[in-house]
This record gives structure tokens, C-alpha cells and sequence, in this order.
């Protein structure tokens, strides 16, 4: 069983910076694809940025330019830096990766518990 474990949550004032880091239990490179996603209570799980087996990104509209998502393959984890944060960034952010495990295209998915993120005005 792939486990997925977020840190590097907390409580930062509105222009602030954190990074989270999400270790998994085996090698990163085994992913096709790994992620963040955030979601607000009673909001849907929103997607934040992605990075492929290959190193491609992707971001939300929403954190273009302030966040930055990448990973170190010899310590099998993922970073988000989060730059110029706002109040709006409040969220629990969750570490997500992705498996294609037959031909067909299926997939396993893994997530992590979760790490609270807090900006305060």
C-alpha cells in the first residue's frame, strides 16, 4: 500500500510563503503523474498544480505565478511553494498520485491525509 504523507502546513499572514512536501512510501518516478489539490469545506475539491513523470507542470488560474510545484526524485517527494499567499489560499491541501496500471488506461490513485493551510488577513 503507497502511502502519501503532507507537511509543512500552518498558520501565515496574507503575503507570506510555505512549502509543503508530500513523502511517499516508494519512488516517485513509479507515478505518472503527481499532484496538489486543495479543498475548502463544504467546496469542491479544487485542483491546484500537477507535474508529470517528466517534470511537465500545470497550475490553476487562481495560483499562477505564486505557487510552484516540483519534486525530488532521489527523496521521493513533491513540493508546493506557496508565494504571495492570500486568504483565499485557506485550505486543507492534498497530495495526489496517479498509476496507469494496464494497457487500457486504468489507474490507481493514491491521496494523502491532508495539511491545513490558514492565511490570515
Amino acid at each position: 500500500q503507497v502511502q502519501l504523507a503532507e507537511s509543512g502546513g500552518g498558520l501565515v499572514q496574507a503575503g507570506g510563503s510555505l512549502r509543503l512536501s508530500c513523502v511517499a512510501s516508494r519512488r516517485i518516478l513509479s507515478f505518472d503523474a503527481m499532484a496538489w489539490y486543495r479543498q475548502v469545506p463544504g467546496k469542491q475539491l479544487e485542483l491546484v498544480a500537477t507535474i508529470s513523470s517528466g517534470g511537465r507542470t500545470t497550475y490553476a488560474d487562481s495560483v499562477k505565478s505564486r505557487f510552484s510545484i516540483s519534486r525530488d526524485n532521489a527523496k521521493n517527494t513533491m513540493y508546493l511553494q506557496m508565494n504571495s499567499l492570500k486568504v483565499d489560499d485557506t485550505a486543507v491541501y492534498y497530495c495526489y498520485a496517479r498509476k496507469v496500471v494496464t494497457i487500457e488506461g486504468a489507474q490507481v490513485e493514491h491521496w494523502g491525509q491532508g495539511t491545513q493551510v490558514t492565511v490570515s488577513s
